[in-house]
């Protein structure tokens, strides 16, 4: 009796020992809010109307999901991130027939050597340069991103059938690179995707830089590549505005470049920071141009107190190559103080005013803050929005 209440015994401590070198978290964010917006076209193209409604992810993309790791004994893990998006309002998902929109993924993670994953992920501009911007942070989010977020700053796609890989951080040094495969017999590069990104911190100060390269060599509607490495067709405005039809993001061009850097130093409760990227559009989908833009950004939040947080970014972008005559350019002020009730929940107020500058033949001459459900019937848009955050 007693080697039997022993056995069992010792069966319940290395069961124990088993489910403690493993890891399951449920996590997640709901961020509700509403949203005034003036000067909105309407559904059918009428004039500029005012908006009131109900909004979901102003600030962060509602989401949840699962965060799991394995111990695997010399430093090494076996990890996973499974992560949907959906809208709170509705409770539909964000991304039409995909559970997990936002990552899947599976990898190793070793102490020393980094860690190696392969699915749906983030990009090194995201990764490296997005949280230096107010845009890529909880202090600004959607609303705050430049026009159209053709930088991806602001998370609008992920990149499919990927291999990513991230160093440890040697001495304030941090490095990552990304390969999406386009998995088409014949057309390697048709809607391929890669990526590289470094950071640096040193005390107060910190800097990163980021470069992504998209190809969708097709650009007629019956070649392109459903199954490549962007296929994200509900996170670009300026999808919408070129091309009428629901076509994957990385098909939008025949060639995708951006790259940028950015930098953020800290004193005190305060926090300063600029960033610069430019992104290259060459021979866009069923336009018949090629376009670049460039994004400066200047950026400030400062801690009030514990629980108040206030942040403001002025944005200015510009369009260049052959977008027609008189090229638009853009100035966005944004601003928004926080309050936070506890560590997991916060209201905000926050506002954002883009002007716009263009002549009338460019296909890209229109006001649109990030986030908005419809362009502006003149050369300004406002939007301000009350919301509730809550992460568990």
């Amino acid at each position: 009796m007693k080697k039997r209440i022993l056995a069992g015994a010792a069966l319940v401590t290395l069961t124990g020992t088993a489910h403690g070198q493993s890891s399951v978290t449920l996590y997640g964010l709901i961020d509700a809010g509403l949203t005034y917006t003036n000067s909105q076209i309407s559904g059918t193209g009428s004039g500029g109307h005012s908006n009131w409604q109900m909004t979901s992810g102003s600030v962060q993309y509602s989401r949840w999901g699962l965060r799991g790791a394995e111990d695997l004994g010399g430093g090494l893990k076996a990890i996973f991130i499974l992560e949907n998006g959906f809208n709170v309002n509705n409770g539909q998902l964000s991304s039409n027939n995909r559970l997990f929109n936002r990552q899947a993924l599976v990898g190793l993670s070793a102490r020393e050597y980094g860690t190696l994953t392969f699915g749906r992920q983030t990009d090194d501009m995201v990764d490296f340069v997005a949280p230096l911007s107010l845009t890529g942070t909880e202090y600004g989010g959607v609303h705050f991103a430049h026009p159209f977020d053709v930088d991806n700053l602001n998370d609008s796609f992920q990149i499919n059938n990927s291999v990513k890989y991230q160093s440890p951080e040697y001495y304030g040094f941090k490095i990552g690179g990304l390969y999406g495969f386009s998995n088409q017999a014949g057309g390697f590069a048709n809607n391929r995707a890669w990526s590289v990104g470094m950071s640096y911190v040193w005390g107060p100060l910190n800097f990163g830089a980021g470069y992504l390269h998209l190809n969708g060599a097709a650009r007629t509607p019956g070649q392109v590549n459903t199954g490549g490495a962007v296929t994200d067709t509900t996170g670009s405005s300026l999808q919408g505005l070129l091309s009428p039809t629901a076509v994957p993001l990385g098909a939008l061009a025949a060639r995708q470049q951006t790259w940028g850097a950015g930098v953020n130093y800290t004193f005190g409760p305060a926090v300063a920071g600029f960033v610069y990227t430019q992104t290259n559009l060459t021979e866009l989908f069923q336009t018949g141009f090629s376009t670049h833009f460039q994004n400066f950004e200047g950026n400030f939040r400062y801690a009030l107190n514990p629980v108040v947080e206030l942040s403001a970014a002025y944005t200015y972008s510009r369009a260049g190559g052959n977008a027609g005559s008189g090229s638009p350019h853009w100035n966005q002020v944004s601003a928004m103080a926080d309050y936070s009730f506890s560590r997991r929940t916060d209201v905000y107020i926050q506002g954002t005013w883009q002007g716009l500058s263009a002549s009338s033949n460019s296909p890209l001459g229109v006001a649109w803050i990030n986030g908005v459900s419809a362009p502006s019937s003149t050369n300004n848009q406002v939007e301000a929005t009350v919301g509730l955050r809550h992460r568990f």
